[in-house]
């Protein structure tokens, strides 16, 4: 099931560098000096940072961001034109590439012997790419039917990876059969876990994102976004179920570990009879022990008698955060799915 059916349901090859950034042709309301957030994590809002102009440089959804060694931001959005677009942390576009996907969703980032690689999710052609920082395509995981580890009616709609730490590729199937398909680096089978229910604190309800945690250096976990149940889950590195994070009223994207803090976009707000609500979203923090610290565009957190509170949108900046890339400063970047083709916006930590 892809994302807008769901939401149905429920309610160039390198194109070489630019040396100058675009002025911007979109109607964007002034931020300049709003702050969002709580406590220490707070906000200026730059809606303008990413923005480009759309007739060479179009985006569809922006999907997820990460950072390269060189303190740059990879952006990938599902507009087969240029899938990647690679910015500096001032805004200004540097190059942009593409592999002709319409159905881009995922993007992780791993350093192997001192070279960094991408891993693309896509969720139309339902495969696995692993590329170099150039779009150099090294090796594709395709469909787990052609190896039987699906039956043919198994519908796989990878969403999300994330690296073990002997290089492992563990894959959500998160509009799919809601699976963590395990691989070794070369890319062969070795196990899944998890599977789709409602009910059981094992098993997901839309397992759009995976994350490796590496907070405890001798104890790395994965977390897992359960989507529907706004949470995350976390398992060992062999798939065995440890607990839940709920964050009540927050339908979350993956969860972005810098430092001793985790961050997630939130993809809907439950404004609506505690359900999702079109064009809502903000950004939400944990500290290291799993407690909600800030909500960026969210209400306050509130805990009371040790459980969080519905958190919800509180002003309307943001439409489905899709995902949250760090940088060393602290600033968060955000991409938004089905928001207007918007570029991404930047939240400078004040």
């Amino acid at each position: 099931m892809n994302r807008r059916d769901f939401i149905q349901d429920a309610s160039i090859v390198m194109s070489g560098t630019l040396l100058t950034k675009p002025f911007s042709t979109l109607a964007l309301d002034k931020t300049e000096d709003l702050v969002i957030g709580h406590g220490d994590y707070r906000y200026k809002v730059n809606k303008e940072w990413g923005a480009l102009d759309p007739n060479k440089y179009p985006v569809n959804d922006c999907h997820e961001m990460v950072m390269d060694k060189k303190e740059r931001i990879i952006l990938l959005t599902n507009e087969p034109r240029n899938n990647i677009l690679i910015y500096d942390k001032s805004g200004r576009l540097l190059e942009t590439w593409t592999l002709n996907l319409s159905g881009a969703h995922g993007l992780t980032i791993h350093e192997e012997n001192g070279s960094e690689f991408l891993y693309i999710t896509d969720v139309i052609r339902d495969e696995v790419y692993k590329t170099t920082l150039k779009g150099n395509v090294l090796f594709t995981i395709k469909h787990p039917k052609l190896i039987s580890q699906y039956q043919d009616c198994d519908k796989f709609k990878p969403t999300e990876t994330c690296i073990g730490p002997n290089g492992d590729i563990y894959i959500a199937d998160g509009y799919g059969s809601q699976y963590i398909l395990q691989y070794n680096s070369k890319g062969e089978f070795i196990r899944k876990f998890g599977g789709d229910s409602a009910i059981q604190e094992d098993k997901f309800k839309q397992v759009h994102g995976i994350t490796l945690d590496q907070r405890d250096p001798k104890n790395p976990t994965l977390l897992c976004t359960a989507r529907m149940k706004n949470c995350f889950k976390r398992f060992t590195l062999e798939g065995k179920y440890i607990e839940s994070i709920y964050t009540p009223g927050a339908y979350l994207s993956r969860a972005v570990i810098k430092g001793e803090m985790l961050y997630s976009g939130v993809c809907f707000s439950a404004l609506r009879n505690h359900y999702l609500t079109p064009n809502s979203g903000f950004v939400t923090i944990l500290n290291k022990d799993n407690i909600v610290v800030s909500n960026p565009g969210g209400t306050a957190p509130i805990y009371i008698n040790g459980q969080l509170q519905p958190i919800v949108q509180d002003q309307a900046i943001f439409k489905h955060c899709h995902d949250v890339c760090v940088d060393n400063d602290d600033n968060l970047y955000i991409p938004q799915w089905n928001a207007g083709k918007v570029y991404p916006y930047k939240l400078t930590r004040v």
